[in-house]
């Protein structure tokens, strides 16, 4: 027991720094919250540090066979905590402007990046659920919270309503499971499953359920209702918050249930997630042509690229696997910037959500015109961009494992995809701007804001160092 608690004291230091964090804001008389943020930011360094200085070298599974550390949960919850550090310093500067700022959105942040880490190394179905369900309950809470506003107070019913159900059928999913195999716990399902005595059927039919909650968590259509209309009314800040992290939890949570629990089903769980990606990259990338506010079109572009994340694990091999979590990680980069671009041209009386704000930029800053442009070139697939090398990795694998005919259907969407975010670049450099107002940002704000989209540069000329990450994570 003393060796399980070791496991999680990066878990345990994030629980305690979070209810700090509650004490310290709720005694504090500052109305800009400082000592809140820096407790927050502070909060996520020290679980870091936790993190590498407290996980094994090897696979350990503690708490009897509730959860597990393993090289692949100790990446994914570091990137989570880099990521959102990076999440609340452009959420502070957003939220300080437009006279938002609540020390509960840290709250909130912190217990959902608990969630996300608990996500991340659960192996046990119940120990998956409490960790989706603590990130949830914090995201629509955030969601929810400039109430003054109906949009956002819509999005979060929609989102509440609409997550619940999900989770039902995640719950009745994990019980078909349950009733068949008698287990909850990942491995023994495997062995079950393998030992050939449980009906398939019933296993197929939980699965099913399963896929639902993991689709909906992830945004993929058909399960998708909720993305556009949450990306749109939430605060800039809560939606670049939702469109990074927790999709790196909503992986891991695929990972889990799919290859470590039903891989002996991957047959028949390759062919649901062949139908969910192409239907992801059809609804995703045709109808964000149709969009003119860019939050919104933000969001169908979430859905296809969620569609190329499932082409990683359909490739049913280690570097299949690899490739959808460098796929996932780029992606939360990519995002992670554009949406501080949005927060960047925005101003108190006006957020640049409409894709007519970013007219002209060239003219009125041709520094963060040149950034723009490589975030989306990248969520284009453009050479020598990242997110060319996300593309090509997961297409790779899916042609080496077979899948011809769908890699093929990937790239035709991929291609229709260029166009929404080539508009974009069009209004920067070739349409005159609305207004020639400076851009009123901190120079810190400013500074981050750039090495994040360098970095999606500096990335795409040598991928394989981002690689080599996600392969040790699977090269057991």
């Amino acid at each position: 027991m003393r060796t399980d608690l070791i496991i999680v004291i990066p878990e345990i230091t994030l629980l305690t720094m979070a209810c700090l964090v509650l004490l310290v804001d709720a005694f504090s008389k500052d109305p800009l919250h400082k000592i809140t943020y820096w407790v927050t930011q502070l909060s996520l360094l020290l679980t870091l540090c936790a993190l590498f200085y407290y996980s094994p070298d090897y696979s350990y599974i503690a708490f009897n066979g509730g959860f597990i550390t393993d090289t692949m949960s100790v990446l994914l919850k570091g990137f989570i905590c880099a990521i959102t550090i990076i999440v609340f310093f452009y959420s502070y500067e957003y939220l300080k402007e437009n006279e938002l700022l609540k020390g509960e959105y840290f709250v909130l942040g912190l217990f959902a990046v608990l969630g996300m880490m608990i996500m991340t190394s659960a192996y046990h179905l119940l120990s998956i659920y409490l960790g989706l369900e603590l990130l949830s309950l914090s995201l629509y809470a955030m969601v929810a919270m400039q109430r003054e506003s109906t949009f956002a107070t819509e999005a979060a019913i929609k989102y509440f309503v609409l997550g619940a159900l999900a989770s039902g059928m995640l719950l009745y999913g994990i019980s078909m499971i349950y009733g068949v195999t008698g287990s909850l716990q990942l491995t023994e399902i495997t062995e079950a499953i393998n030992s050939g005595v449980v009906d398939r059927m019933y296993l197929v039919y939980g699965m099913v359920f399963l896929i639902v909650g993991i689709a909906f968590k992830l945004g993929a259509a058909p399960f998708h209702m909720w993305v556009p209309d949450v990306y749109q009314g939430a605060p800039t800040s809560v939606t670049l918050f939702i469109s990074s992290a927790p999709k790196l939890a909503g992986f891991a949570m695929a990972v889990r249930i799919l290859v470590d629990g039903l891989f002996p089903l991957v047959d028949d769980w390759q062919a649901i997630l062949s139908v969910l990606a192409v239907l992801s990259m059809a609804i995703g990338n045709i109808i964000a042509i149709a969009q003119t506010n860019i939050k919104r079109m933000l969001a169908y572009s979430t859905i296809a690229h969620v569609g190329y994340l499932f082409l990683g694990l359909i490739a049913g091999t280690a570097s299949g696997f690899a490739g959808s979590m460098f796929y996932i990680i780029s992606y939360a980069l990519m995002s992670m910037g554009t949406f501080g671009m949005i927060i960047l041209l925005g101003r108190y009386d006006l957020e640049a959500e409409k894709l007519d704000d970013f007219k002209g930029l060239s003219i009125r800053n041709s520094w963060f015109a040149f950034i723009m442009l490589c975030l989306m070139f990248s969520m284009a697939g453009v050479p020598p961009f990242l997110g060319f090398w996300s593309k090509w990795f997961v297409l790779k694998e899916l042609v080496a494992s077979g899948f011809i005919e769908l890699a093929v259907v990937a790239v035709f969407f991929s291609i229709i995809g260029v166009y929404y975010y080539l508009r974009i670049i069009k209004l920067m450099y070739f349409d005159q701007p609305d207004t020639m107002s400076a851009i009123k940002a901190s120079q810190q704000m400013r500074a981050v804001l750039t090495i994040n989209g360098l970095l999606i540069l500096l990335i795409g000329l040598a991928p394989n160092s981002l690689m080599r990450i996600c392969l040790t994570a699977f090269s057991g």
